[in-house]
């Protein structure tokens, strides 16, 4: 039996934002992604780094079998709604190879060399990583900015999905049917990331992904763990579980004005309305004065005005093409921004693409990386609890040798903090970014240092610390300073203050905390 995923409410078009042309939509996008595209070469790229080569794709893809087939022919699905290609999908984005490397490497360590590929955010597209496209070349050699299905200038046919129903008519339940639209809305774009891999044919990758496409990230690796070789997932949306009480005390604690404000919005989330939909909806001049105080008060640290001006028409011409990919918003995510099915409980269970393989991953597990902004109003906390269950799970895996022998071992997990950063962490603190990135590639904190690189802050849970300060194993800051960051440390570092209220006393260890890496 096939389900189709409920209609949503759509704002129709003002008439003065759906005046202007698809095609001069289009133009204007990528006259946006040209202009990002030379501050990244031109701008961002290390001192010594001059050896890179951009190239834009535009690459053929099958549809994903979720995607709701109009009539019994296959030929029938939906088309996109802004390229003429009914029968086909591509998936766009920028890829960029450090040639340097490349001809000091044999061909078979080009072979092997498993290269980065990063997926956007909620809303966003490949150029958003466009402050680090040259750096992180300098690490993994080769890097792949992807538009996922439905944003950017990949295809963006319409977001009505269908889903197999593996369970009887007389064993419904409003849970087992919520988590199949999750897991519909998971296969759009899953599917279609794995049909680009198998087009570059790339055998194994570094999976990196920022909100949603951390989200994402850990669902394609559920479903294809043998093509992960390593997995960071950037201030990730949906990892910590909804505790009902604590949202409402933090809610109840606000002025009324702004409770009825949450709640409105709310409303809105759950009936399908999208933040792409509602700017659709303005006037001109009002969808345009959102988007530029956007990028103003969330990106101080951009200081060109070029620059700024640039990365805000990207944002609004994403923004105003017709919608796709954006609905998946309240198929995965709750009102709240919690994810229906989380990831604290999904990601203790990845398994790493040798035990996948059949292959003995030496007790470590899949190697993941958890990276916050130290003013990130994403919860830290979430990467935490993951590590702990990771840990934990291991503890218990050792205590027995056929377990130990029958059974792949849980990930290994490692949380970092960026300094001077909030959600949007890649252009904020983009240097000390790319130096999380390049940890999470082999990197060591002398090497970074020999780079003039400022390493980001490790953190861990509570019972990690413990363990490690039983072997004797420790950290050291850039200054050489022996120190073991553990979740007090962590909770005066991280300042989002939509989670956690720093106290007075807390700022000045904050404070100390940031300035040892300086």
């Amino acid at each position: 039996m096939r389900v189709v995923i409920h209609k949503r409410i759509m704002f129709p078009f003002s008439l003065l934002s759906s005046s202007i042309k698809l095609s001069d939509r289009l133009e204007s996008l990528r006259d946006a992604e040209s202009k990002l595209l030379e501050f990244a070469k031109s701008r961002f790229h290390h001192e010594q780094q001059h050896n890179s080569v951009f190239e834009l794709f535009d690459t053929p893809i099958q549809p994903p079998s979720v995607i709701k087939k109009h009539h019994s022919s296959d030929a029938a699905l939906s088309s996109c709604q802004v390229f003429d290609d009914a029968k086909h999908y591509s998936l766009h984005g920028v890829k960029v190879v450090n040639t340097q490397q490349q001809q000091s490497s044999s061909q078979k360590q080009q072979e092997e060399a498993a290269p980065l590929v990063l997926l956007h955010g909620y809303a966003n597209g490949s150029l958003y990583f466009y402050r680090n496209l040259h750096g992180l070349s300098q690490f993994f050699g080769q890097v792949y900015a992807l538009d996922l299905l439905g944003w950017g200038l990949s295809s963006r046919p319409k977001f009505e999905l269908q889903k197999q129903q593996d369970i009887s008519d007389s064993n419904k339940s409003k849970n087992s049917e919520e988590e199949n639209r999750v897991k519909a809305a998971e296969q759009f774009f899953v599917e279609s990331l794995e049909s680009w891999r198998k087009s570059h044919n790339i055998s194994k990758m570094t999976l990196a992904g920022h909100s949603m496409g951390g989200y994402l990230s850990v669902a394609y690796t559920e479903r294809y763990p043998q093509h992960v070789d390593k997995l960071v997932l950037l201030s990730p949306v949906g990892v910590p579980q909804r505790v009902d009480d604590d949202d409402e005390k933090r809610i109840s604690s606000l002025p009324f004005y702004i409770r009825t404000m949450i709640h409105g919005v709310r409303t809105l989330f759950n009936q399908g309305v999208t933040p792409g939909s509602f700017l659709r909806s303005l006037p001109y001049s009002k969808s345009r004065s959102m988007v530029e105080s956007y990028i103003v008060n969330r990106l101080p640290s951009i200081t060109c005005e070029h620059e700024r001006s640039s990365l805000g028409e990207y944002l609004y011409q994403n923004s105003m093409l017709p919608g796709s990919g954006e609905y998946c918003l309240n198929e995965i995510l709750t009102a709240g921004a919690f994810a229906k099915v989380p990831l604290l409980d999904r990601i203790p269970n990845l398994q790493s693409s040798n035990s996948s393989s059949g292959k003995n991953d030496d007790g470590e597990g899949l190697e993941i990386h958890f990276v916050y902004g130290e003013n990130d109003w994403m919860d830290y906390r979430g990467g935490l609890d993951v590590q702990r269950l990771c840990h934990q799970k291991k503890a218990l895996l050792s205590q027995s040798t056929q377990q130990q022998s029958s059974s792949p071992s849980p990930p290994t997990v490692f949380v970092h903090g960026v300094r001077s950063a909030g959600h949007l962490l890649m252009l904020e603190n983009y240097q000390e970014f790319n130096a999380a990135m390049a940890i999470a590639a082999g990197k060591n904190e002398e090497e970074l240092t020999r780079l003039g690189m400022s390493s980001p802050v490790e953190f861990v849970c509570n019972e990690v610390a413990d363990a490690r300060s039983k072997t004797t194993a420790q950290f050291r800051s850039n200054s050489g300073k022996i120190v073991m960051r553990n979740e007090e440390d962590a909770a005066m570092f991280f300042r989002g203050g939509r989670w956690n209220r720093q106290r007075e006393s807390s700022n000045n260890n904050a404070a100390q905390i940031a300035d040892e890496g300086k």
